[in-house]
């Protein structure tokens, strides 16, 4: 009996599900869930360029102050995720940094704020497949830290609220019960998302970095949530994510060069 190795298989090469191959991404590519969100980081870059549209994952490609970034849009949850993660990684990426939406669950934070994440808990299934329970999800501290102070630098220009600390992850958005958000509020978790724990487990695992900073949704803690209107906050927050993502990308990239 042959059994297939996909690792082996799908190393730089033409991918399956996001539709790239070697040469079509930048070595940062940002991760949206929702593929249209790919095109507002597309209106950052210069010379963006669709490379690829298939499933969910929507991608662009250009640069920002001469570095090669590309975007690639995962869908929702850790499966999606990690399927983009891994095909990414398989043509050339090498730092993975998840934008996005996320519910907060400390009182203090603000619809339209941004989260930048420490940790996740890994509420989800995905992360199981490759790593023990117990195993810690966890970004690329050098790059979370620059991220972090590039955030507090542009705070007051571009007006957001700022916050860091542990998420979680979870797999159910209509499964989370008031008693499972309270004793997350408890254990002083600031947020819940979807897809960072998987991201962090799979860059760790194939020596890449990954971070992760999302705009306030809602809060789950005040009952501060839109729902049926549109979340103007929100949108703002995706557009501040965004610059100080790039920015931080960038800065990044000159460190590497001194």
């Amino acid at each position: 009996m042959t059994i297939l190795n996909k690792a082996e298989k799908t190393l730089g090469r033409p991918q399956y599900h996001i539709r790239l191959k070697p040469g079509d991404v930048g070595e940062y590519v940002l991760l949206p869930g929702d593929p249209m969100r790919s095109d507002i980081v597309a209106k950052y870059l210069d010379n963006a360029e669709l490379i690829a549209h298939n499933r969910e994952h929507r991608t662009f490609t250009g640069y920002y102050k001469g570095v090669k970034i590309s975007v690639t849009s995962t869908g929702m949850g850790c499966p999606s995720a990690a399927i983009a993660t891994e095909e990414l990684a398989n043509i050339g990426a090498k730092v993975f940094i998840r934008i996005g939406s996320s519910a907060a669950l400390q009182p203090e934070m603000k619809i339209g704020d941004l989260l930048i994440s420490t940790g996740a808990m890994k509420n989800e299934g995905t992360s199981r497949f490759y790593v023990p329970d117990c195993f810690p999800a966890i970004p690329d501290i050098e790059f979370t830290s620059l991220l972090i102070n590039t955030a507090n630098e542009m705070k007051d220009e571009l007006g957001y609220g700022l916050h860091y600390g542990i998420s979680a992850t979870d797999d159910a958005f209509y499964g989370e019960t008031e008693e499972w958000i309270k004793k997350l509020i408890n254990l002083g978790v600031s947020n819940v998302e979807m897809e960072a724990s998987a991201i962090f487990t799979i860059a760790h695992l194939r020596k890449l970095k990954a971070a992760c900073i999302c705009g306030v949704s809602g809060n789950l803690n005040t009952g501060e949530v839109i729902y049926e209107t549109e979340n103007t906050k929100l949108a703002q927050a995706w557009e501040s994510e965004i610059r100080v993502v790039l920015e931080t990308i960038y800065r990044y990239e000159q460190t590497k060069n001194k």
